[in-house]
């Protein structure tokens, strides 16, 4: 990811607005005024960076990294994919975290007050770091629907939350990765923010059956692009 890149608007064709009056916190939170971009120094584009001493053992695998007693309840998944540049090529040790509400539909959180039981046994946060072909690997719990009130019957799609850092703190890519099939997609004002049919889909795994393991857990495909024409729409 290069200064220009960063120092370019985004292509509200694809990206979500920030205003969009059916996600309704979008209406108290969006700008009043227009943004001024500002260009990077050399502080941000220099640092910090990230490697392998920041990234434990376990900090891939959610059903194994809590402080536990025994299995976490629900849908062992597999879910992988690579981070790319706008050129198709890996970007190399990115740091890519992810979390998600538990089986039940409920986060690992305080304020989370969704009548829903807590799994001890899994906190649904993660991490890795990229590899030389870009290539990213967490093992984890498929998450539940759960509701929320921006409108009457309001649910979100079972969904995972992923950041994405570059070769900076600054460089960072947050948007949420969808499961096929789900019923929910076309009511989620999340997701339908986005104004672009394509770029929607790209928010949705595919089934991998190449990574689903027998007898043990499904696989899906999630790639991640950083930058350019092609960005993963950030989260809503």
């Amino acid at each position: 990811m290069t200064e220009l890149d960063e120092y370019q608007s985004l292509d509200r064709t694809i990206q979500p607005a920030y205003l969009y009056r059916a996600y309704t916190s979008t209406v108290l939170r969006a700008p009043r005024q227009p943004l001024v971009p500002l260009r990077q120094s050399l502080s941000e584009l220099t640092g910090p960076v990230y490697g392998p001493q920041d990234v434990r053992p376990l900090d891939d695998d959610l059903t194994r990294n809590a402080v536990k007693t025994g299995e976490p309840i629900g849908e062992r998944i597999l879910v992988v994919g690579r981070v790319l540049d706008d050129t198709g090529r890996p970007v190399r040790n990115a740091l890519v975290e992810v979390w998600q509400a538990n089986a039940a539909g409920r986060y690992h959180h305080q304020v989370d007050r969704h009548a829903a039981p807590l799994d001890p046994n899994f906190t649904g946060a993660g991490r890795c770091l990229t590899n030389e072909r870009g290539e990213y690997q967490f093992t984890t719990i498929r998450p539940g629907a759960y509701p929320w009130r921006n409108h009457e019957n309001a649910w979100r799609p079972a969904h995972i939350h992923f950041s994405i850092f570059g070769v900076n703190f600054l460089q960072r890519l947050v948007t949420q990765m969808y499961f096929p099939g789900d019923p929910l997609l076309p009511l989620d004002p999340i997701f339908n923010s986005v104004p672009d049919a394509a770029a929607r889909q790209r928010l949705v795994a595919t089934y991998d059956h190449a990574t689903t393991r027998p007898e043990w857990a499904l696989g899906f495909c999630f790639d991640l692009v950083v930058c350019g024409p092609r960005r993963t729409p950030l989260e809503g």
